[in-house]
């Protein structure tokens, strides 16, 4: 009797912990991937940038750029029957250089006008931007971390070659959640129009980065939450957190990959661009950058950064 009793709490405590387990993959999806307010990134000590950069994202004279020029809007619909919205804008001077840019986790397309203002007005360049699925103007009711993305954007460089004929030469170039993006895609058969790609603080893969993020910010492991998880998010949004990654990607990338990071970045740590670069298997470069936090090193070093990038391209561009 007092075996049949404890066999009985035992799978008593198991089915508690069962719905414990499920209620809290649940909770995770809604607070990471679903597309609603991200409340929980307020005040996140990890995402504290410098005071500089601060004051370059939200009121540098980029976004007075950004403003006044005359970004053609794109429409597509996506393999999934998403429609998506990108923005693009001619060079002044007819060229066949085009950079494709990425935006970061919950921003929009025009965020990379900070870039991309270097790229237009200083290398001459054509630019392309995208808001990414459940960001921005384009639908999607789940967040991808670059994993759906990747194929989103194999479809825009196609449309950009449309545009600009079979000669054009194309960079990529994404931040954070878009640096991600871009070394997803390049694990696939890119078109040789794409010539290198820029990966500015990119994470290894969807579950590193959530390993990593539940304990520093819940004080969590990872199993058995994150696996859970990650079944949550196939059948919600059709992908696991376990292949969504860049690293496998990379492993098998044909294009130069140049990796940017700042050492003091508590978001996505800066060991994950070592990690990808060591296991690239195209031409690759790696350029860290102290007291740089996430995603800011064009801000506070960046006349170095600026240099490391002329060079990189001046290897693979005509």
């Amino acid at each position: 009797m007092k075996k049949k009793t404890w066999i009985r709490i035992g799978i008593g405590l198991l089915a508690i912990l069962l719905v414990i387990d499920i209620i809290a993959s649940f909770y995770f999806y809604n607070l990471a991937i679903a597309r609603n307010v991200k409340d929980f990134l307020q005040d996140n000590s990890d995402l504290e940038v410098s005071a500089e950069a601060l004051d370059e994202m939200l009121e540098g004279d980029w976004r007075d750029w950004v403003r006044n020029q005359d970004f053609e809007t794109w429409k597509m619909t996506s393999y999934d029957d998403l429609q998506l919205q990108g923005y693009y804008l001619e060079a002044k001077e007819e060229t066949n250089k085009t950079v494709i840019f990425a935006h970061g986790y919950l921003g929009n397309a025009m965020d990379m006008g900070m870039f991309g203002q270097y790229y237009y007005e200083e290398l001459g360049y054509n630019m392309f931007t995208a808001d990414l699925r459940g960001h921005g103007e384009s639908q999607g009711d789940y967040i991808g971390f670059g994993w759906h993305d990747r194929i989103d954007y194999l479809d825009w460089i196609n449309r950009v070659i449309e545009e600009q004929g079979e000669d054009t030469e194309i960079i990529l170039h994404g931040v954070s959640m878009g640096a991600a993006t871009v070394l997803m895609a390049s694990g696939e058969e890119l078109p040789d129009n794409v010539k290198a790609i820029v990966a500015d603080s990119p994470y290894t893969s969807v579950y590193d980065m959530f390993d990593y993020q539940m304990d520093r910010m819940f004080h969590l492991p990872a199993f058995p939450v994150l696996p859970s998880t990650s079944v949550i998010t196939k059948m919600r949004a059709g992908y696991g957190l376990q292949e969504a990654s860049a690293l496998n990607q990379v492993k098998k990338s044909e294009t130069p990959i140049l990796y940017i990071h700042g050492n003091s970045d508590t978001f996505v740590p800066t060991r994950m661009s070592q990690e990808l670069y060591e296991n690239t298997k195209s031409e690759a470069d790696l350029i860290t950058f102290d007291n740089a936090g996430h995603g800011e090193a064009f801000v506070t070093h960046k006349e170095k950064y600026i240099d490391k990038l002329n060079r990189f391209l001046e290897k693979y561009i005509n």
